[in-house]
């Protein structure tokens, strides 16, 4: 009798390779992409960055205004001291200056000369000291709201050109009561200081993305603006120096070619009559236009680079 052998049970055949194998992630970019989604805060491109901020004109200009409002509400004088604080400065200057060193002796019309540069001087050094406390300053804001920061440097800058066109009310009084009477010079005024303002704005743009890296800038920042302004010509006169002295031609070119030199000089040209007379150097109108091109759209591009840092560190 014979012995049936068993048999294994018959197997399934092994699936194939593919069918085990995890599939592929998918691509979460184009994912993204095909149902329109972006990265939170990613910077925009520069035309959509320029809408987004265009739009936001409103926004700018009330921040402006109140910040303005603001700034001296716990001082009982209020916004009186906006005309008190440049004016106490040139009388500080007029004082030592003009009277001490005898500066006045050199420099026709010298109170109309200090009092202009004061005030001219005291426009962009602002809007930079402003600029440095854009994004720091405003921290809060920044962390909780989305939109493009720099309607915040370009709104403090907003809020000083408000402060010096509030403030040359002060300075046509002191330059008619000493003998400035308006001409048609004084509309010259006008595009010089929308050029300064086009220049302040984007220095004040460049700091606050500076500042907003490096906070210590703040702390240095009166020394560089106090250091800029001796070497402006707000209380004593380029030309008188030049005249005077034989400098090395690099050191007569940084200050002829400074900007803060640039636009006081435009400025009193426009106000000045014994300035006026002089006739200012063809190269002066030719660099205040290339300096506010140069800083504004400069300053504009370096700030966006940044756009999606902001708030971040």
């Amino acid at each position: 009798m014979t012995t049936a052998t068993p048999t294994a049970p018959p197997t399934s055949p092994a699936p194939p390779a593919s069918a085990t194998s995890t599939p592929p992630p998918p691509d979460l970019a184009a994912l993204a992409a095909r149902h329109g989604l972006t990265v939170s805060g990613a910077r925009p491109t520069l035309p959509a960055y320029l809408r987004q901020l265009w739009s936001r004109r409103d926004f700018i200009t009330a921040f402006a205004t109140a910040k303005l409002t603001a700034q001296y509400s716990q001082a009982r004088l209020g916004q009186l001291w906006q005309l008190m604080t440049p004016l106490l400065n040139a009388a500080v200057y007029f004082l030592i200056f003009g009277v001490l060193l005898g500066t006045a002796d050199h420099v026709p019309d010298f109170v109309p000369f200090l009092v202009t540069g004061v005030f001219i001087w005291t426009f962009t050094a602002n809007s930079i000291t402003a600029g440095t406390r854009a994004i720091s300053g405003n921290i809060g804001l920044v962390r909780a709201l989305h939109f493009p920061r720099a309607a915040l440097p370009v709104a403090l800058a907003l809020q000083q050109l408000q402060q010096l066109l509030f403030s040359l009310g002060a300075l046509v009084v002191i330059l008619v009561g000493f003998g400035q009477l308006p001409t048609a010079s004084w509309l010259l005024a006008v595009p010089a200081l929308l050029l300064q303002a086009v220049f302040n704005t984007g220095l004040s743009m460049a700091m606050a993305r500076i500042a907003a890296r490096t906070p210590d800038v703040s702390q240095l920042m009166p020394f560089l603006l106090r250091t800029w302004m001796y070497a402006s010509g707000v209380m004593w006169s380029i030309d008188t120096v030049l005249g005077d002295r034989e400098l090395p031609q690099p050191a007569a070119l940084v200050l002829q070619y400074n900007p803060a030199v640039i636009y006081i000089d435009l400025v009193r040209f426009a106000f000045i009559d014994s300035f006026t007379a002089d006739r200012l150097p063809p190269h002066v109108w030719a660099a205040a236009l290339a300096w506010a091109v140069l800083c504004g759209a400069g300053g504009f591009l370096y700030f966006w680079k940044a756009e999606e840092r902001y708030g971040r560190g």
